[in-house]
């Protein structure tokens, strides 16, 4: 039976409680790990079967707001942190300032990836029938290092399509976690509005957060993975 707003009826203690949830996210982080890690070996074994592809692939991504994004995905952790931080220690006014904050960030993460979504689009770089490496240039000398590549690589619009699918799934995959994660904050930050969480109870803001970091770690491997291949080609 439910006994509190706090203690679930199948726990004895909120200790007991609080254990079982925290065992319960690292088992579903762990599944998360093997799912990310599928992706990964499969960019592995690509990236090893076509280096040219991938490079010029990734010299066509733009750096600058990739960084950007990395940057405010590692702040969002240092706020998720300080709000974890509050309702560990009583906080409870100065908890919803760093929820919202972290919240600012998620969406900031969100609308930059959206950007950089539309750019490929407009730059025919979207797997499919009107993929073409060569449609967008930034010049002649970036024409003469493309018709090498070509040269080198005649099937190069081919494999630089599994470097963009593998960009798209990757990112995709991340970007929905953010939502998933941008969704979670804000329903601690409404309930922590109500103060529900404090140093007796907090099981819903650590768990929460160790999944927001989770997901802030697999940028912070596929931002050099896919941002960082070959810049010295530019």
């Amino acid at each position: 039976m439910h006994r509190t707003g706090e203690l679930f009826g199948q726990y004895q203690t909120l200790e007991q409680q609080k254990d079982s949830a925290t065992l319960g996210m690292w088992i579903f982080l762990a599944t998360e790990i093997l799912f990310f890690g599928g992706l990964f070996l499969t960019y592995t074994v690509n990236r090893h079967a076509y280096p040219l592809a991938f490079g010029l692939g990734s010299n066509t991504l733009d750096i600058y707001l990739g960084t950007i994004n990395t940057a405010v995905l590692i702040i969002s952790s240092l706020t998720m942190a300080m709000a974890v931080w509050c309702a560990e220690t009583d906080r409870k006014k100065l908890m919803p300032v760093y929820l919202m904050l972290t919240l600012i960030f998620g969406c900031a993460f969100l609308g930059i990836k959206f950007v950089e979504y539309k750019q490929k689009f407009d730059h025919h770089l979207v797997p499919g029938y009107n993929f073409d490496l060569r449609y967008h240039q930034e010049g002649p000398e970036h024409a003469a290092e493309l018709q090498k590549a070509f040269e080198q690589d005649p099937g190069l619009n081919s494999h630089a399509q599994l470097y963009f699918s593998l960009y798209f799934g990757m990112t995709g995959l991340h970007a929905l976690h953010m939502i998933v994660g941008v969704g979670l904050v804000f329903w601690l930050f409404l309930q922590s509005l109500k103060g529900k969480f404090s140093s007796r109870y907090n099981n819903p803001v650590e768990n929460i957060g160790l999944y927001w970091h989770f997901v802030d770690i697999v940028w912070i491997y596929l931002y050099p993975l896919l941002y960082l291949i070959d810049r010295h080609l530019r």
